[in-house]
């Protein structure tokens, strides 16, 4: 039986700033935690698809109580479809999960064809013995320790999402981080002060092309990613070029759908019980519903509906927020790589894709070369933005 909620009146600017932060980082840990059967993490996604529910159901409150008139009725109507595509990208992420809670089935042997470049993710909460506690993350400096970066903390009930330097570890902080494999145990070992223990597996015979199935299963993370953050991309700009690369990760993600639904059904011929390929099912229709309600939030921009103010209001002051800056002639950044540029270190942004020409780089990799003339989309930390538009703008003589 689902649990009442008590209405209390809230902001709604601030509750769709916390359902657009909540729903990105809840397909983030999903999938983590299915590529590397993460049971700690899946039940993070869970403990958050129970908030998003909540939040669903005070933006819809508050919404029709604000409505004053038509014209604001229509553009809290866009603010509506926004926050119920969110609340289903949630509900989808927790399927993700339940994936790896209810043990519905993914070959053991798909750890151990994950490419060793593939980032993870990894929860660890931090002790009283740890070396952490009550400094910033600016003078720990843990991407440069550990390889890991900070993407969210839990403290109690309450969630700090893309934390910034300020931000101060405390004890019984939940971080969640991440970044290569090798960084987890420095990182669980500061956090804990104990000694890290890997979980023991034991290596199987693996299945004929497992790489293609894994290959398909990073592609759609990563599809789905960035489908939800070009998604909010598109209402922050009311872009439509954005919103029509949306559809077109839309369909892309059908695909990836039927290619891998094909390999399970060829799999299930070499296994004896067919229910250890059952999650990559469920994963295959969750990914679509994903890609399919980040749809919906940049249709809103596709069928021209004004949006509220306060939904912009809301994006752009977001702990995270998203920003479509043009690399200009005489830059800084022209003719570097992303690698060489290190801009997750030097800005505290993520490039997710990159508009060149009439074309787009979607997840550019360590090795693309920035451009003059490049649109970068990029999302990170307000202070970070600032700083990454310096160094996309013309050197001053």
């Amino acid at each position: 039986m689902a649990e009442e909620i008590d209405y209390r009146p809230r902001n709604v600017k601030d509750i769709l700033k916390e359902m657009k932060d909540t729903s990105e980082l809840m397909v983030d840990l999903a999938y983590s935690a299915v590529l590397y059967d993460d049971a700690d993490i899946a039940g993070e996604v869970l403990r958050l698809e129970e908030g998003m529910d909540n939040l669903e159901y005070h933006a819809s409150i508050a919404a029709m109580l604000g409505a004053r008139g038509v014209e604001e009725a229509e553009g809290l109507s866009g603010v509506l479809q926004v926050a119920s595509a969110a609340e289903k990208i949630s509900n989808a992420a927790g399927d993700i999960a339940k994936i790896v809670l209810k043990k519905l089935g993914l070959p053991p042997e798909l750890k151990a064809a994950i490419p060793e470049a593939e980032e993870t993710v990894t929860r660890v909460a931090v002790e009283r013995k740890s070396r952490l506690i009550e400094k910033s993350l600016g003078d720990l400096r843990l991407e440069t320790e550990t390889g890991m970066r900070v993407i969210a903390i839990r403290r109690d009930h309450n969630w700090i999402y893309n934390p910034n330097k300020k931000t101060v570890v405390m004890v019984d902080d939940i971080l969640f981080a991440k970044g290569h494999d090798e960084g987890v145990a420095i990182l669980y070992e500061l956090a804990t002060g104990k000694k890290y223990k890997p979980t023991p597996s034991e290596p199987e015979a693996l299945l004929d092309d497992l790489d293609k199935a894994v290959d398909i299963i990073i592609d759609m993370k990563n599809v789905s990613e960035l489908a939800v953050g070009l998604a909010y991309s598109a209402v922050l700009f009311y872009n439509k070029e954005i919103a029509h690369e949306v559809e077109i990760l839309e369909a892309k993600m059908d695909e990836m759908r039927y290619e891998l639904e094909h390999w399970v059904l060829e799999s299930a011929k070499q296994v004896e019980d067919v229910d250890r390929l059952r999650g990559l099912l469920h994963l295959a229709i969750s990914s679509e519903i994903i890609s399919d309600a980040a749809d919906e939030i940049a249709d809103v921009v596709q069928r021209d509906i004004e949006l509220h103010p306060i939904f912009m209001l809301a994006i752009r002051e977001s702990d995270e927020i998203i920003t479509y800056i043009e690399v200009r002639e005489g830059a800084e950044v022209i003719s570097k790589t992303l690698g060489e540029l290190r801009l997750e270190t030097e800005t505290g942004m993520f490039i997710m894709a990159i508009r060149r020409e009439n074309k787009w780089i979607y997840h550019p990799g360590g090795k693309t070369i920035i451009k003059k003339g490049d649109s970068l989309i990029a999302r990170g930390t307000r202070d970070g933005e600032g700083r990454l538009m310096e160094l996309c703008s013309a050197k001053s003589s």
